[in-house]
């Protein structure tokens, strides 16, 4: 982007200086043409240019035979740069003026700058492709823990269903496992499923550090979700219907039983279907069955219950179920007890712009981002491991993507409405009006970022300190603590500006912190060259390596650093590092 910014300005420059220094030729240039304007004259004004130069024009006519306005931004940069500096020796030859001869040189050299800038960029480029193929393959998830001919998993019946984890607004999780578990969940179990624990950058709010507890696996390694099924009536399909943007995230295993069956009746064009990624939840299993009572039922929502289980209950008598990995707890639960350090944070925070990217990049906006909605294990080190789950908000609609169009306000425009970004909390209804979602999700990143630092979420807040998306100024963003990096608390405060068009998007964000947390020493302000920066990705793709082949599988910092490899994309990676360079050059003192 840079290279072509600065390749625009180049061209625009270079007319107005061939038009002034070509207007008026001489005869010691074998012009002898009657003197008028040249045709670069009329450009950018709607005017038609003159004939372009043939491919037998002399070196000395390139003044009248300039191309016109679309040849000539589409001819090589180094052959135009080329025939500047073949037109530099005519002149000189001819006896033209030092100034005209200057002029000549120094804008044909300019373009062949250019053109080493642009071979440098095809370079990095190239680089990163063959960087990002390398780990696209070693970066594949770990195949469905659940997916094996020995085990269907398709029925309520198969499972031992332990006591409530939760609920929310629509749905009842509870702690569930198997009477003989399959082995790729034993295996799942082995690698992987850790108790929260404290880790040595946790340190727990008005305690000592207490030691972590040796790791062990749950129980229930599995987590059931009932559905509440008020409005969808009795019959499978009807379910599937109408709380299908729950099986967005779902494995192919887990939609090849009951729902495989029914969606091949159903027309094409519905929800899409995610790809896996690591922070973003599976769905192992989706089925539908007779609502059980289960532990707590008539406590917690005894007015969702079918009337069989409840004499007041309004809800249907079968239910749609999903089948999860369970999670020691969600992201709210783990900050009421653990107070992350300002570099664990900035990774906490990048794992969510990791899933925000991936759900962009598939046409999919969650709309109900909260601390309530991501799901928190610990790796060996004590680093925590997040997960966005709950799509029941979500906007997935093939035909549409990420641009809705509002018509009226009965459009569901999301959940939760404090986390809103603004250009969705501010859209009026109209014929031709449509919320763009493609950096709402990237927002409430930005507000989840108070919270994972410690302080309270401002749009959650009351009295003065309470902000509404809709109305709220930039200026009155709470500062974030000194403790936390300058680029961090620059890039949270660029992730809630009010214009869309402002935010960087959720992989430029991503590689933000990316270049803060690793590419710090390496990486230093206004000394950013493309070289350099490639011999940086090169160490960076063979440490990562080396580190997942000797570490624990679970270390999140080798996964994150995995996942940037596998998405690495030279643009997104230039504008990161301009972020960074532009924030860095600031005066500290406008946060």
């Amino acid at each position: 982007m840079v290279v072509r910014q600065a390749l625009g300005r180049g061209l625009q420059l270079g007319r107005a200086l061939l038009l002034r220094f070509t207007a008026k030729p001489g005869a010691a240039y074998g012009w002898g043409r009657p003197e008028r304007p040249g045709p670069a004259a009329g450009w950018g004004r709607g005017e038609r240019p003159g004939p372009a130069a043939g491919p037998g024009t002399e070196p000395g006519k390139l003044g009248l035979g300039l191309p016109s306005r679309y040849r000539f931004f589409r001819q090589s940069v180094a052959g135009l740069a080329e025939r500047l500096q073949r037109q530099f020796v005519v002149r000189a030859r001819g006896g033209a003026g030092p100034c005209g001869r200057a002029v000549f040189l120094a804008f044909g050299l300019g373009l062949g700058l250019i053109e080493e800038k642009q071979a440098e960029g095809r370079r990095a480029a190239s680089a990163c492709e063959e960087i990002q193929a390398i780990f696209t393959q070693k970066n594949k998830l770990l195949p469905d823990p659940l997916d094996t001919r020995r085990w269907q998993g398709f029925r309520l019946e198969e499972y031992l269903i332990g006591q409530s984890i939760g609920k929310g607004c629509s749905a009842a999780v509870y702690e569930a496992t198997m009477p003989v578990l399959p082995r790729g969940l034993e295996e799942a179990e082995r690698l992987g499923q850790l108790l929260p624990g404290k880790g040595p950058e946790i340190l727990p709010r008005g305690e000592e550090e207490a030691p972590a507890p040796p790791p062990r696996a749950p129980a229930f390694p599995l987590a059931i979700k009932m559905m509440w099924n008020i409005s969808a009536g009795s019959s499978s399909e009807a379910i599937f219907s109408t709380m299908s943007q729950e099986l967005v995230p779902a494995s192919p295993v887990a939609l090849a039983g009951e729902y495989g069956a029914i969606s091949h009746r159903r027309p094409k064009g519905g929800h899409r279907q995610l790809a896996p990624h690591p922070n973003i939840i599976r769905v192992f299993r989706a089925f539908t069955s007779t609502v059980p009572l289960l532990p707590g039922a008539l406590v917690d929502y005894p007015d969702v219950l079918p009337p069989r289980l409840h004499p007041e209950g309004l809800g249907h008598g079968r239910t749609l179920f999903l089948v999860m990995k369970n999670y020691p707890c969600t992201l709210r639960q783990y900050l009421r007890g653990n107070t992350p350090s300002p570099r664990l944070a900035a990774v906490m925070i990048l794992q969510l712009l990791e899933g925000v990217h991936h759900l962009v990049q598939q046409g999919v906006a969650h709309r109900d981002l909260k601390s309530d909605n991501i799901l928190v294990e610990l790796d060996a080190d004590g680093c925590p491991w997040l997960v966005i789950t709950d799509f029941g908000c979500c906007l997935a609609d093939e035909r549409v993507g990420l641009q809705l169009p509002f018509t009226s306000w009965y459009v569901d425009r999301g959940g939760n409405g404090c986390l809103m970004a603004p250009e969705v909390s501010t859209a009026c209804p109209g014929p031709r009006a449509v919320i763009d979602y493609s950096k709402a999700d990237t927002w409430a990143v930005g507000a989840l970022a108070y919270e994972i630092f410690g302080l309270p979420n401002p749009f959650y807040g009351q009295g003065r300190a309470h902000l509404e998306s809709r109305s709220y100024q930039e200026a009155q963003l709470p500062a974030l603590p000194e403790r936390v990096p300058w680029d961090v608390r620059c890039l949270v405060r660029s992730l809630l500006q009010r214009e869309a068009y402002k935010r960087p998007s959720a992989r430029v964000a991503a590689n933000v912190l990316h270049l803060s947390l690793w590419g710090e020493h390496t990486l230093a302000p206004k000394n950013l060259k493309l070289d350099k920066m490639i011999s940086w990705l090169l160490q960076q793709s063979a440490a990562t390596l080396l580190a997942n082949r000797l570490t624990e599988k679970n270390c999140v910092e080798t996964k994150m650093k995995m996942l940037f490899l596998a998405n690495l994309e030279y643009e997104a990676l230039s504008q990161a590092a301009l972020l960074l360079d532009s924030w860095r050059a600031a005066p500290r003192q406008l946060l």
